[in-house]
């Protein structure tokens, strides 16, 4: 077995240094407080008003406040490794962990893997949350698409996490990372849609996204989608480490 994969006691640090970050814990915390209660406020201000009120796609509809829910997750990635970047905090680590490999996949692994728990609880609590609210507009929780949905959502929020983390990385800025990221989803992938639909399926968020689509005749399919935002994450992820590998500390 590989000296450089994580072990628990590495792990178990990387939870104990996001636990004792208020910025980091705080924002995944977020990422589970503003999609449930955006998607529960706003279903229950507008869901029942007509048919489509929230979105054209019923399923996409139902997970609204995604919007919102992955600048959270954005934060929660980029903070949990910007903090090793301030005040030699990286060096200290070092000296405890002196792999660099098994410290950046351990901080990578508890990174995700929270990212995915959370998420996982956030998309149920969101879809039922906001189901409850629509009237005769609501969707059955088992109707076509909801499981897939509901998974999809949580991977995608975990998977975007990780490619703030690993853009985290590499710039060693969680400030530059988020004012890269939160207007390229809200909105430079809506222009590009606009402009080119056939470019714009493989974007990040468009990718991602056909998880919670009920109408899948458009775009890549829903597996596919969440593969290509996988794709994205496993890429920031290694030029992260790379760059974690090669640069001082």
């Amino acid at each position: 077995m590989s000296t450089a994969l994580p072990t628990v006691p590495v792990l178990h640090s990387e939870w104990i240094k996001i636990r004792s970050l208020r910025g980091t814990l705080g924002a995944l915390i977020t990422v589970f407080a503003a999609t449930v209660g955006i998607q529960v406020l706003t279903a229950s201000l507008i869901g029942t008003a007509e048919a489509g009120s929230m979105g054209e796609d019923p399923l996409l509809a139902a997970f609204y406040s995604l919007n919102f829910g992955q600048i959270a997750a954005f934060a929660f990635g980029a903070t949990a490794l910007s903090s090793e970047f301030h005040n030699s905090a990286l060096r200290t680590s070092l000296t405890a962990v002196p792999n660099r490999t098994r410290l950046y996949l351990s901080k990578m692994a508890m990174v995700g893997g929270l990212a995915f728990v959370v998420g996982q609880l956030t998309a149920l609590a969101t879809f039922i949350g906001g189901q409850a609210f629509m009237g005769p507009y609501t969707l059955e929780l088992g109707s076509t698409g909801t499981y897939r949905a509901i998974f999809g959502c949580g991977a995608y929020l975990a998977l975007m996490a990780l490619l703030a983390a690993g853009l985290t990385a590499v710039l060693r800025s969680a400030a530059a990372v988020l004012s890269l990221l939160i207007p390229f989803t809200l909105i430079v992938s809506f222009v590009l849609a606009a402009k080119s639909e056939g470019i714009a399926q493989y974007l990040p968020d468009r990718a991602g996204q056909m998880m919670m689509r009920l109408d899948t005749s458009v775009g890549l399919a829903p597996w596919s989608g969440l593969g290509v935002l996988a794709l994205w994450a496993l890429v920031a992820v290694t030029a992260g480490w790379l760059s974690v590998r090669r640069r001082d500390a």
